[in-house]
């Protein structure tokens, strides 16, 4: 299996060598949440050879980043470990007041993104028009996209694919009220799908209240199945080999 989007910081687990023993004989792609969290993220994915990342920064410090974090993350793309630029994007859920200020940022990585020709991963809350449009005017056609945590709609869903993107499904899925979600997994067809837990956010159910980790991605592959009507393992074996694509990763499994 393939957790293509999770953190690891050391401040979230309490025994983080733990977590990661928990995902031995699978592979995590761990994102960055801030851009303190660059160092500590290189030296996992240096210490562990299941565990790979995609760098970025994210939208909440739009009015905080510097010019030597948007380096930082451009000397890392090089790094054969790295497969991805992210999460970045646009939230506008706690303030709108600096749109213009996200959006700069979102459209430097982009571009970065388009250098070095790195699947971006995007973040997007209450923001999916500026995004999209955004990322159809930026993006270079043969850069790869990936919607972490998607969250709207199908028809939205259908417009983000001519854009060579794919969505991830994560804990969300499982929770009982939502809707919107189970109907794109039931409506898409499955190669457009991968994995992730967002760990230590946004915990399946079952265990809906604890803290997350990315182990209990077999609860998100479950569900799908269960959504689509097809066997489990057919789930396991399509994402893993989208997520491989996704991210250009080559690894023989």
């Amino acid at each position: 299996m393939i957790d293509t989007h999770c953190h690891l910081n050391k401040e979230d687990y309490d025994d983080i060598k733990q977590i990661i023993k928990n995902m031995k004989d699978n592979i995590m792609i761990v994102s960055t949440a801030s851009p303190n969290d660059l160092k500590e993220i290189i030296e996992l994915i240096e210490n562990y050879d299941n565990i790979y990342a995609t760098i970025g920064i994210h939208p909440e410090f739009a009015d905080t980043y510097t010019d030597k974090d948007l380096n930082n993350v451009e000397k890392y793309l090089i790094h054969p470990k790295v497969v991805g630029i992210g999460e970045i994007g646009l939230d506008y859920h706690y303030t709108k007041e600096n749109k213009e200020k996200q959006k700069e940022l979102f459209i430097k990585q982009i571009k970065l993104a388009n250098k070095y020709n790195k699947t971006i991963v995007i973040h997007t809350r209450d923001a999916m028009l500026d995004t999209f449009n955004i990322l159809k005017q930026e993006k270079d056609k043969k850069v790869k996209c990936n919607f972490h945590c998607y969250s709207g709609s199908l028809e939205m869903a259908k417009e983000i694919i001519k854009l060579n993107g794919t969505f991830g499904i994560g804990g969300v899925l499982t929770f009982k009220n939502e809707k919107k979600l189970k109907e794109i997994v039931k409506e898409l067809d499955l190669k457009y799908f991968l994995l992730e837990t967002d760990s230590p956010y946004l915990t399946p159910e079952p265990f809906r209240g604890h803290k997350n980790e990315p182990k209990n991605i077999i609860y998100v592959a479950k569900k799908i199945a269960e959504i689509k009507n097809i066997p489990y393992e057919e789930v396991i074996k399509t994402t893993t080999h989208n997520a491989l694509s996704q991210f250009d990763m080559n690894i023989t499994l």
